[in-house]
């Protein structure tokens, strides 16, 4: 594709995404509720504000999170206590990945910088851009760019390992996208497929389309994997960026069933059910099985949730007031509401042990703990 009509269509994307910006519908209000579950706030952190796209990770009953300027923190599950605390010195356009031990972030400056329990090991720089977190895993750091040309370093060191770089879509998403593990296969999203990868060698063990795209442009036809996905047993689900939904074996990589529906956000899901609320704020329960509809839930609309966690008897979704609900996961009543900061919340939430965690736009870490 050429610079020409690369920026045409970037400028297309961009036009598009402001004209439904700029007449977007009022937030559902929210309704009166009567507790189902009991619930709490059992305490608060804080980064600087969030303005790249955070994944969290939790981690040996903790969790590791990042905020714009740099810091890099590990926080203890059971009572938010500092872990361990790092400073990479430039502002972040990707993070976290960890392991437990070892974390990679990605700065603005388009470089990897690898952490050991909060020390600097070594930074490398990367060919393009980085919107995805890294993955830390099996002893090496796995970074996708939004080219979706994959990278593997050592860990330790940081070198080089390999690169895969396949012929892509012309044009593909500056948010995050799906780089995770599924037993000794690193599993991402290029354009509309599931590419499973052999981490050692980086070439391709099979892959499998989750949507089809379709369109007279690069825009329309825009279909990207976006994170996060969802991982149950040898099954692994994720969305098609205003495309479909659909789910892999992830053993075999056969497609099991895929939907059509709009939407920007992941998806997550258990052994019963997927998870994900569409472009509105619809919000869908498909059964894994076969992708059949368990449920739908139309009380949270245009309240731009965050990609849900399924959690016990609950799936929790966050929204752009900084409210954290919790729906019931078998018929999407909603159980539970509990208010952070009132900013958005942007990170899909995440469980370590009992307790959830999400991290506002402002930078609030919240854990809450249900009941």
């Amino acid at each position: 594709m050429s610079a020409r009509r690369s920026l045409a269509a970037v400028l297309a994307l961009a036009a598009l995404l402001a004209a439904c910006s700029s007449d977007k519908p009022k937030p559902a209000a929210l309704e009166s509720i009567t507790p189902q579950i009991g619930g709490r706030q059992v305490w608060q952190s804080r980064v600087d504000s969030v303005k790249f796209p955070l994944a969290v990770v939790a981690r040996n009953d903790g969790f590791v999170v990042a905020g714009t300027d740099g810091t890099v923190l590990a926080l203890a599950a059971d009572d938010g206590h500092e872990q361990w605390r790092a400073q990479v010195g430039a502002a972040l356009s990707a993070g976290v990945g960890s392991d437990g031990r070892y974390a990679a972030v990605v700065t603005q400056n388009n470089e990897v910088v690898a952490l050991d329990a909060g020390r600097e090991l070594w930074r490398k720089p990367l060919p393009s851009r980085v919107t995805t977190a890294p993955l830390v895993a099996g002893e090496r750091v796995f970074v996708m760019g939004v080219d979706r040309a994959v990278h593997a370093f050592d860990v330790l060191d940081g070198r080089k390992l390999w690169t895969l770089q396949r012929p892509g879509e012309a044009l593909t998403l500056a948010q995050r996208g799906v780089v995770m593990a599924y037993k000794d296969t690193l599993v991402v999203g290029q354009g509309a497929r599931l590419t499973g990868v052999d981490p050692l060698r980086g070439t391709v063990r099979w892959e499998a389309s989750v949507a089809t795209p379709r369109g007279t442009n690069e825009v329309e036809r825009l279909a990207d994997l976006v994170g996060p996905a969802s991982r149950m047993g040898e099954t692994i689900c994720a969305r098609a960026f205003q495309s479909a939904v659909g789910c892999v074996n992830a053993e075999r990589g056969g497609l099991l069933w895929t939907k059509n529906v709009g939407g920007g956000e992941g998806v997550g899901g258990d052994e019963q059910f997927v998870f994900g609320a569409d472009g509105s704020g619809r919000i869908t329960a498909w059964r894994t099985a076969n992708g059949e509809v368990a449920w739908t839930n139309e009380r949270l609309l245009h309240r731009e949730l965050s990609a849900p966690l399924s959690a016990g008897k609950s799936v929790v979704f966050g929204d752009l007031e900084g409210y954290v609900h919790f729906l019931a996961r078998d018929s999407g009543t909603t159980q539970l509401r509990l208010p952070t900061d009132g900013s958005p919340v942007v990170t899909a939430p995440v469980i370590a042990g009992k307790t959830i965690a999400v991290v506002t736009r402002n930078g609030g870490v919240f854990a809450f703990r249900p009941e």
